[in-house]
Parts: C-alpha cells; structure tokens; sequence
C-alpha cells in the first residue's frame, strides 16, 4: 500500500508498505526494522517468533515515548516479560497489525512525538 504523506524535512516517514517491504522516505527495506523520527534500523527481528528481550532493549536505549509494535499480518501479542523493562522505564508500548502500526506511526511522526515503530514482515508467502 502507498502512503501519501505531507513529508516533514529530517523526519522518516513511511511512504508505503506491502507483504515484502516497507518503504521510508521513498526507499524499500525487505526487512524487519525500527523506524523513529530521526533514525531507521534495519535487521531488528526475522520473525514474531523470534523476539527477545535483547530486540525490545535494542528500542529501550533509543528512549521513544511510544513503541507501535507491527507484529506482522495479524494481531499477536508477545509474553508480557519481553518488554517488562519498556513499562518500567515508562515507555509505552501499543501492539497491533504492521499495516496499522505503519498508519499510526506517521500519524505520530507528523505530530512531532518521539515514536519508534517495530515493524515485523512476518507475512505469508502467496
């Protein structure tokens, strides 16, 4: 899907998105990644299956305000223990479907907020 955005300078943006790719600012990522206003960064998790607390501390030094985790083609919810120390060092941390989360990370980013968007293609082969 093509996003259209108002594009803010020095700010990533999602500019589309499909089952194989995301697309920040124009330029596609066949990977899983973390998107924040200021920085993007590539090979964050292969899979839902495969999180960690290590891919949830790597948000935490990153201190968004918010996480939208993508957590790939449908709603899943990881154990509750992985992001512990994101509730703790009160950042909050919004799941949803990666479609959504990319919708809702713009929305954020063009608000100016301080988000890190998680985004997972964990997407069916077809």
């Amino acid at each position: 899907m093509k996003l259209h955005l108002s594009r803010s300078p020095n700010t990533n943006l999602i500019s589309g998105y499909g089952r194989d790719h995301f697309m920040i600012n124009g330029v596609r990522h066949i990977t899983s990644l973390i998107v924040l206003p200021d920085e993007v960064v590539t090979h964050w998790a292969r899979s839902f299956d495969e999180l960690s607390r290590v891919h949830f501390d790597a948000l935490s030094i990153r201190a968004p305000e918010i996480i939208l985790l993508g957590s790939g083609a449908k709603l899943r919810f990881p154990s509750p223990t992985l992001y512990a120390g994101l509730i703790k060092a009160h950042i909050g941390v919004e799941v949803m479907d990666t479609a959504a989360a990319c919708r809702t990370y713009n929305i954020l980013a063009a608000e100016g907020r301080r988000v890190a968007a998680a985004l997972i293609l964990d997407y069916p082969a077809g």
